[in-house]
């Protein structure tokens, strides 16, 4: 999928996004691992902002997203939250900071848009302090055989749909990766991914 349709695929999403606010099915599994963010926090692919709730009042916030109509409602919802937030329009996948940057990265349900996510990481080792965190809640492949042949299945049609993809393995595009694993927890049948990571010194 080119990324001129897949932006317009999340623009569309935005609003929906935005009302997750009030009723977010992963709100734990957030809160558990996004609040040990500190420092300059870069966020990638921050959507509507729903991970605002969980930072500390003392970081400094980068938060990039290739959609407008998200970042709109994240800048709209930043207004409720004391720390600062800067907020910038342009693909992960073609973005670019200095090295050693920020003091933890966060990610949540971004890797399965990517096209290269394996690169993603990469960079991510790259713009994180060598003493940072990285910090990544996914979705992707279940540990339950039946479950993921149903992911398997209908993938080709998420990707079409929404510019998804249901069953990656988000463990073997961390091991592919330039960082290093420090911890992963499993929830939802094995389909959620809670990564704590680092960069390789």
């Amino acid at each position: 999928m080119d990324r001129k349709s897949l932006i317009k695929k999340f623009d569309k999403q935005a609003e929906k996004y935005d009302k997750r606010r009030k009723n977010d099915q992963l709100y734990r599994f957030r809160e558990r691992i996004f609040q040990e963010a500190e420092g300059k926090v870069l966020e990638v692919a921050i959507g509507s902002g729903l991970n605002f709730p969980f930072y500390s009042r003392d970081i400094e916030l980068t938060g990039v997203d290739f959609s407008h109509e998200m970042l709109k409602k994240a800048e709209r919802a930043a207004q409720d939250y004391p720390f600062q937030t800067t907020l910038i329009q342009k693909d992960v996948e073609r973005l670019d900071f200095n090295e050693n940057s920020f003091d933890t990265i966060i990610s949540s349900t971004s890797f399965c848009a990517y096209q290269q996510p394996v690169e993603v990481l990469n960079q991510f080792q790259k713009w994180c302090k060598p003493e940072g965190k990285i910090l990544m809640l996914e979705h992707g492949i279940s540990t339950n055989k039946l479950l993921a042949g149903m992911q398997k299945i209908v993938d080709p049609l998420a990707l079409r749909a929404v510019g998804c993809h249901q069953n990656r393995n988000i463990s073997a595009i961390v091991e592919k990766s330039d960082v290093k694993l420090i911890r992963e927890e499993r929830y939802l049948a094995g389909s959620l991914y809670l990564i704590w990571a680092k960069p390789v010194n």
